[in-house]
C-alpha cells in the first residue's frame, strides 16, 4: 500500500530521512522504467556519464562516480557485452583504457534521459522549474562538502 509523506514536524525535520524516502519514490520508478529498456540504474549512470565524457579513463571513471575498480569494471563489461559501450586503448598511455558509447548505446542513453525526466516531473511535480533547479544546485554544493565515504559496491545493490 502507498503512503503519502508524512508531514509530522518529528518526521520531516531529518534531512537524511527526507533524502530516504524522495530517493525510494525517484529510485523504485526509474528502475522499473530502465528495466523495460535493459538498464538497471547503474547501467544509465555510467552510460550517461559516458554520453557526456567521450573517451573516459575507466580509472576515472570510477572515481568520478563514487563506484570501486572491480564494480567499474562488471559494468563497463555488461555495457559492452549489450553493445552499448567499447574499450579501447587509451592514445597516450599504453596502461589506460578508454571507455566510448557506442551509436547503440546513445541511442538507449537518450531513451533513459526521457524516463529520467518523466520520472523526475513525477517524484518532483510539487516544485517549480526554479526551485528544481535550486534544489539541484543545493544538491550538488552539499555533496560537495560532505564527509568522504566508501566507493560503491556492486554487492551493496542497485
Amino acid at each position: 500500500m502507498a503512503t503519502s509523506p508524512s508531514a509530522d514536524v518529528e518526521v520531516a525535520e531529518f534531512a537524511g530521512q527526507l533524502f530516504f524516502r524522495l530517493w525510494r519514490a525517484s529510485h523504485t520508478r526509474i528502475a522499473e522504467a530502465l528495466e523495460s529498456v535493459g538498464l538497471t540504474p547503474a547501467l544509465f549512470g555510467l552510460l550517461n556519464v559516458l554520453g557526456a565524457r567521450e573517451g573516459a579513463i575507466q580509472q576515472e571513471l570510477g572515481s568520478a562516480m563514487g563506484i570501486d575498480r572491480s564494480t567499474m569494471v562488471l559494468l563497463i563489461d555488461e555495457l559492452e557485452a549489450a553493445g552499448l559501450a567499447k574499450r579501447r586503448p587509451h592514445p597516450k598511455d599504453r596502461r589506460a583504457r578508454e571507455v566510448a558509447i557506442t551509436p547503440t548505446g546513445r541511442r538507449l542513453l537518450e531513451q533513459g534521459r526521457l524516463m529520467a525526466r518523466q520520472v523526475e516531473d513525477e517524484v518532483l511535480g510539487g516544485l517549480s522549474t526554479n526551485e528544481r533547479r535550486e534544489l539541484l544546485a543545493l544538491l550538488r554544493r552539499a555533496l560537495g562538502s560532505a564527509p568522504p565515504q566508501s566507493l560503491w559496491r556492486a554487492e551493496e545493490g542497485d
